[in-house]
């Protein structure tokens, strides 16, 4: 059956009057489904697709045959400047039409992010990884919202060909979002999309409750990606955790779907990302692995005080480290803490002492955690035990 105009433009949803077109189309396609009817499009969707393709590279508002489609409200205000919302569905219009073009099924697929997209394409290997994490990083590096709509524009044709679909209607709100201030979050999400740290990859022998390998441990020195690798951690530095698309294939954090998604950030994924900025810190210009188990921060600074105290400024060297490691251990939450790390490291590294960074790990993670009120007083007790130990052995 073929119908002039749309048999579901009425259909009401949550918080909206009509269905984004896009929404349309699927319904459409899923309503020939339902009836025993081949899935396909009505002529309603099929002549707006062909539209849809006409506003590919071009201006938002300036496409006479996108205006029927466009759900989004235009105020009459007199403003020249087209809405912020317009303009993002405009650009998720021409990529659904450019996606959906020649597809053998229904591309809107809700609940799978941008991130999630390239996690399938990665391992339906029509990409190799490298390839796969080179687009996403160019798009997830995107300075503006234009930019970002030409790297998917590229990305689109290979998930259509890999018949891997993308939810649109999450698309709209990452758009939208893009150029107005909740970028980060948008990142986030991708990136712990494309980790997947909520589903274990079968490949991988590992089960749903097992955590995997941090990065620091399985680090192999000397490997012809080592440096790349380290210099990739190290521009994470300062930075928000899980928004750095560099880093994102070297996180291991597990994360429940649901925060995934909306791109939470999460006390377990914060303490990971500075654990491994620190890592790289330490790590570079050593031919050995710099993570070492049992070297608490407080079993190290006792290390590097006992070496300073035999060169040539003796006990003076070892009072300024004590010092220095004790306004350490007064640090109020993680991000104190992790400040004082920041300037530790450097001197762990000159003097070739390695620290356990699963245990950093832990203590970044529970230091301020009100629900574990006495675990920094638990951290400091033992690493200042752990002081007085290396430095007197």
């Amino acid at each position: 059956m073929t119908t002039t105009t749309s048999p579901h433009s009425d259909r009401p949803t949550a918080g909206r009057t009509r269905l984004f077109f896009w929404e349309e189309a699927a319904w459409d396609w899923q309503s020939a489904r339902a009836e025993g009817r081949r899935p396909e499009f009505s002529e309603y969707v099929a002549r707006n697709l062909r539209a849809l393709r006409e506003g590919v590279g071009r201006e938002a508002g300036t496409v006479p045959s996108l205006r029927s489609v466009h759900r989004v409200p235009l105020q009459d205000d007199g403003s020249d400047r087209l809405p912020d919302r317009y303009v993002a569905e405009h650009y998720t219009l021409t990529l659904f039409g450019l996606h959906q073009h020649a597809a053998s099924a229904l591309v809107h697929q809700p609940g799978v992010g941008l991130g999630t997209a390239c996690l399938l394409l990665r391992r339906s290997e029509a990409l190799t990884q490298a390839a796969v994490e080179r687009r996403l990083i160019a798009a997830a590096t995107a300075q503006d919202l234009h930019e970002l709509v030409q790297h998917i524009q590229r990305l689109v044709p290979l998930l259509r060909q890999a018949g891997i679909g993308l939810d649109y209607t999450r698309l709209l709100r990452e758009l939208t979002a893009w150029d107005a201030g909740d970028r980060n979050r948008v990142l986030r999400s991708w990136g712990l999309q494309y980790t997947d740290p909520g589903t274990p990859d079968p490949a991988d022998g590992e089960s749903t409750d097992q955590e995997r390998t941090p990065y620091w441990v399985t680090f192999t020195p000397g490997s012809p990606d080592a440096g790349a690798e380290l210099a990739a951690l190290r521009s994470g530095t300062g930075r928000e955790p899980g928004t750095v698309a560099a880093m994102w294939p070297f996180h291991r954090t597990r994360m429940a779907s649901e925060w995934r998604d909306k791109g939470s950030l999460t006390r377990d994924l914060a303490a990971e990302h500075t654990a491994l900025t620190l890592f790289a810190r330490h790590q570079q210009t050593h031919d050995r692995r710099m993570h070492v188990a049992g070297n608490s921060p407080g079993t190290a600074a006792g290390l590097l005080a006992r070496k300073a105290a035999q060169g040539s400024e003796g006990k003076a060297a070892t009072a300024a480290l004590e010092r220095r490691f004790g306004v350490l251990l007064t640090s109020a939450d993680a991000d104190e803490l992790a400040m004082h790390l920041r300037s530790f490291v450097p001197l762990l590294n000159q003097a070739g002492v390695g620290l356990d960074y699963d245990l950093l790990r832990t203590a970044l993670r529970n230091w301020d955690d009100p629900r574990r009120p006495d675990a920094a007083t638990g951290f400091r007790q033992r690493w200042d035990r752990d002081f007085h130990i290396a430095v007197s052995s």
